[in-house]
């Protein structure tokens, strides 16, 4: 048994060790991603072959807020060089929560072939394993994209409106001063984004980063998780469950936990979160 198997999660096999990465390096069927916060990190260095996926250039419709379709998809896998068959590995900074974003994000175009590589670059630096400014250039792929499904994953504002109505659960994952509305952004950033403060009503709030450990950044047991999130939370397996942040990125990390390593079966990610819902006019709001 793994490391990782022994910490009790239900699908343990969504994770892998750095040293797996290790020994899948030169693998062709294997193909590493890195995707950011910090946009110029990945040219200071990366894991050898690894691409970048940029979570503003590569994930998102440069016109409207919403995610690339089904063409856009399409075209950065072939980029890539990525087959149906491919098995992505994702990693990052900020203990890999722009990684599970974009993971989250190629789940809605159904690419299961995915994995999340545990502790992300701090764990990887921090055992001085060796980086790379080489930019890899793979042989362009024939992908076939299957369309972009939003119904399973993804909650709208309309269908956060009839969760309320169904008394449905929710966690915020965002700092507790932006939870009280104290703040609109997390303290470190700029406070802007919205014109109200406050939560959802109704909102647990469960910061994002309690899932993980600060020293290394991998994930903590499920019996530490299923202590913060159905001990303290008081969430049940069989809840439906809408996640949300500012923009979808730091619940995307908590839909990965809940999903994967709990094995939740109905967890959303409102990716409108308090951007859209705190300019919105008339909708409630707690403080």
């Amino acid at each position: 048994m793994s490391e990782i198997e022994s910490r009790g999660y239900v699908h343990p096999d969504v994770l892998v060790s750095t040293d797996w990465v290790s020994q899948h390096l030169q693998d062709p069927q294997v193909r590493i991603v890195e995707s950011n916060e910090d946009p110029l990190l990945y040219g200071t260095g990366h894991i050898p072959g690894a691409v970048e996926v940029d979570w503003t250039r590569d994930l998102n419709d440069q016109v409207k807020r919403d995610y690339l379709d089904h063409h856009g998809f399409q075209q950065l896998m072939r980029r890539l060089g990525v087959a149906k068959d491919t098995t992505l590995v994702f990693y990052g900074d900020r203990n890999n929560w722009w990684a599970t974003y974009a993971y989250w994000v190629f789940q809605l175009f159904g690419h299961d072939q995915a994995k999340i590589m545990d502790g992300g670059r701090i764990k990887w630096t921090q055992e001085n394993r060796p980086l790379s400014r080489e930019v890899p250039h793979y042989p362009a792929s024939d992908y076939e994209a299957k369309p972009r499904d939003d119904g399973k994953i993804r909650a709208f504002r309309q269908q956060v409106h009839q969760h309320l109505d169904a008394k449905g659960r929710l966690i915020d994952v965002r700092s507790p001063a932006e939870y009280s509305g104290e703040r609109l952004h997390m303290p470190e950033y700029p406070n802007e984004g919205a014109l109200r403060g406050g939560h959802i009503p109704g909102a647990a709030n469960v910061p994002w980063a309690r899932a993980i450990n600060p020293d290394d950044g991998t994930f903590k047991p499920a019996a530490d998780l299923r202590a913060i999130y159905e001990g303290e939370a008081k969430l049940s397996p069989k809840d439906d469950v809408v996640v949300y942040c500012r923009i979808g990125e730091r619940s995307s990390h908590t839909w990965f936990v809940l999903t994967h390593l709990l094995g939740y079966p109905k967890v959303r990610n409102y990716d409108g979160s308090w951007t859209e819902w705190g300019n919105l006019v008339g909708v409630p709001i707690e403080r």
